[in-house]
């Protein structure tokens, strides 16, 4: 059974002058969902969090909570939080004094502010006697913890997090990515989160909404979003990805630069029309490749040269350019690390079943 709907946006736009930053969108959240609004600089999603929020009016449109509106309502008084990227803090207060601080704003009394911050403290795992530690003595991850305990402090239905790891360095980021994730389980709220990391919106949530110039291009599941993106925007915006583009033969085929597929008797079907006239984007993973040894076959066959290899980690990446010019990348385990050189003749195959097509755009 589906949660309720706890955050709705009907026809939402908003305009700066003559530019239009949001193109009147309609979203729905459940309740206690992670959700991640994602996308490249200028797409909109900051807009958004704002309008959220009530940092700024929007133009056209309704934004409601539990079925009533809150977009003419003070950002003070919405039962919502903002977890900013510069997080905020008062930094010459202790970690008590900052996590209190929307409990003393509303009147709470200091015993039940104090009694609050240390079960927040408990619950975002750090020690009690950080209650009176001053922020400036506090690292980068604690500064973070802290935060979103006095984003929980006053029990908002909703938290709303602008980017709030993008100035972290790597190792820890990739710590408070999980424990984000850990906290949302424990707590049960629900997380609206804006980000420019697709990595990080993968990791996290329940649904990502692809935004693209005031627009949300692709709102689903992370797995979804990668194994079937709605465009060639998002597809790419994905990550690295093999992109043909491809017609539909009378005999129901396709046909592109460097390739030929006879769909017919081949166990796919894409539920698209592939007639002569037809236009698409064949995607293909760069993991969905592989190097073919004299005897193999599959379904799709080309042949090229090995221009690059880099190390990835776990991973090797390989480009190989084809003879009629068409640039291939290649992922390959470790272990199953291909065994030639810069320069060598290569042979790769992939089979119809790991490919997507994309309708025209």
């Amino acid at each position: 059974m589906a949660a309720p709907i706890i955050l709705r946006l009907k026809g939402v736009k908003k305009k700066f002058g003559d530019f239009t930053a949001l193109h009147g969108i309609d979203l729905e959240i459940e309740e206690g969902e992670f959700f991640t609004i994602v996308g490249p600089s200028g797409s909109g999603k900051s807009t958004i969090i704002r309008l959220l929020v009530g940092m700024d009016d929007l133009t056209e449109g309704e934004i409601s909570l539990r079925g009533n509106r809150i977009d003419q309502v003070p950002a003070n008084l919405r039962p919502t939080c903002m977890v900013f990227q510069s997080l905020a803090l008062f930094p010459h207060r202790s970690v008590g004094e900052n996590i209190e601080f929307p409990l003393k704003i509303r009147g709470v009394a200091p015993a039940q502010r104090k009694e609050r911050a240390i079960e927040l403290l408990d619950l975002l795992r750090l020690p009690r006697e950080f209650y009176g530690k001053r922020i400036q003595q506090c690292s980068g991850g604690e500064k973070q913890r802290v935060a979103l305990a006095r984003a929980l402090a006053f029990d908002p239905e909703i938290l709303f997090f602008d980017e709030p790891l993008s100035a972290l360095d790597y190792r820890l980021r990739k710590t408070l990515e999980k424990e984000l994730k850990d906290l949302h389980e424990r707590t049960g709220k629900t997380f609206v989160y804006i980000t420019h990391s697709l990595e990080e919106a993968m990791v996290m949530s329940d649904r990502i909404a692809i935004m693209r110039a005031g627009r949300f291009e692709q709102i689903a599941t992370a797995d979804e979003i990668y194994a079937r993106p709605v465009s060639r925007f998002v597809a790419e915006f994905m990550g690295e990805v093999n992109l043909f583009d491809v017609h539909g033969t009378p005999n129901g085929g396709l046909v592109g630069k460097g390739i030929e597929l006879h769909v017919n008797g081949v166990a796919r079907d894409y539920g698209l029309d592939l007639g002569p006239e037809a236009r698409f984007t064949m995607m293909v993973r760069p993991e969905s490749l592989r190097f073919l040894p004299a005897g193999e076959t599959a379904d799709i066959i080309l042949q090229g040269v090995l221009t690059a290899q880099y190390a990835l980690g776990s991973r090797i990446q390989y480009n190989v350019e084809t003879a009629s010019g068409v640039q291939i990348t290649v992922e390959k385990l470790r272990e199953d690390a291909f065994g030639g050189g810069i320069g060598d003749a290569v042979v790769l195959g992939f089979d119809i079943d790991s490919t997507h097509l994309i309708g025209g755009e």
